[in-house]
């Protein structure tokens, strides 16, 4: 749960709570690589909390897991709607994990799920430019139309970077596209397609950053992350030098 900052290092016998108060107004205290601010919360079970530089809590072994997302399934802990969710597949025996982004309820494939908050950060902020690939089946192909994915394009009156789209085959008027992102704005990849005069009839993610959806997993099945994969994302991120 949430609580004051200077209450949380108080409790974690790192200083008291007037000394807190001063070490986050002389800026040594960060969360999530953040300046902290008095007034400040922070989830100690979540976040990532530093004091000049280094973790101020007894450091906990997190939990990073990948899913196979089936779809049907919302990309959320709870739904007011009681659709299945991605807590349900992986159970309350992993502990307090929450996904890192979103997939549409309609599109299937790897995400991940973690108790880090640090990684969580580092994976979805921009500056990091951690790619996602997927792989899009779409009808109303015509030829050229990967290079018109491929061109600038704006939603929501925002530019988008390029993407890399690859054409993987194709029939009549089907294909089977390769398509990759930085951004993760609402259903993305079928806004970008539906301008294209694309219709999406399948969507699935193979790929975020060096990280591929493994072939073993069937969809609603997950497993841990092992050391090295975490390792690897946390350099991708810059977290680990």
């Amino acid at each position: 749960m949430e609580d004051r900052l200077q209450k949380i290092l108080s409790a974690a016998g790192v200083c008291s709570r007037r000394q807190a108060e001063a070490y986050i107004q002389q800026g040594r205290v960060t969360v999530n690589g953040r300046p902290a601010a008095l007034g400040d919360k922070a989830d100690p079970q979540r976040d990532t909390i530093a004091l000049d530089g280094r973790p101020a809590l007894q450091p906990k072994a997190r939990t990073v897991l990948m899913l196979y997302k089936p779809r049907g399934v919302v990309t959320t802990l709870s739904d007011e709607k009681g659709r299945p969710t991605v807590a349900g597949l992986v159970g309350e025996a992993r502990g307090r994990v929450w996904p890192v982004g979103r997939l549409d309820m309609d599109s299937e494939g790897l995400l991940l799920l973690t108790d880090d908050g640090a990684l969580t950060n580092a994976l979805l902020h921009p500056r990091h430019e951690v790619e996602k690939e997927y792989l899009v089946w779409v009808t109303g192909f015509r030829p050229g139309a990967e290079g018109a994915l491929a061109r600038p394009m704006t939603l929501d009156g925002q530019p988008l970077r390029p993407a890399k789209v690859c054409l993987v085959r194709q029939g009549a008027g089907r294909a089977l596209l390769s398509v990759v992102i930085h951004e993760g704005k609402n259903r993305q990849i079928r806004r970008m397609c539906a301008q294209c005069g694309l219709a999406v009839t399948r969507l699935k993610r193979v790929r975020e950053g060096s990280l591929r959806l493994d072939r073993a997993l069937a969809p609603g099945q997950w497993r841990p992350l092992t050391e090295g994969e975490v390792s690897r994302l946390r350099r991708e991120t810059f977290l680990q030098e």
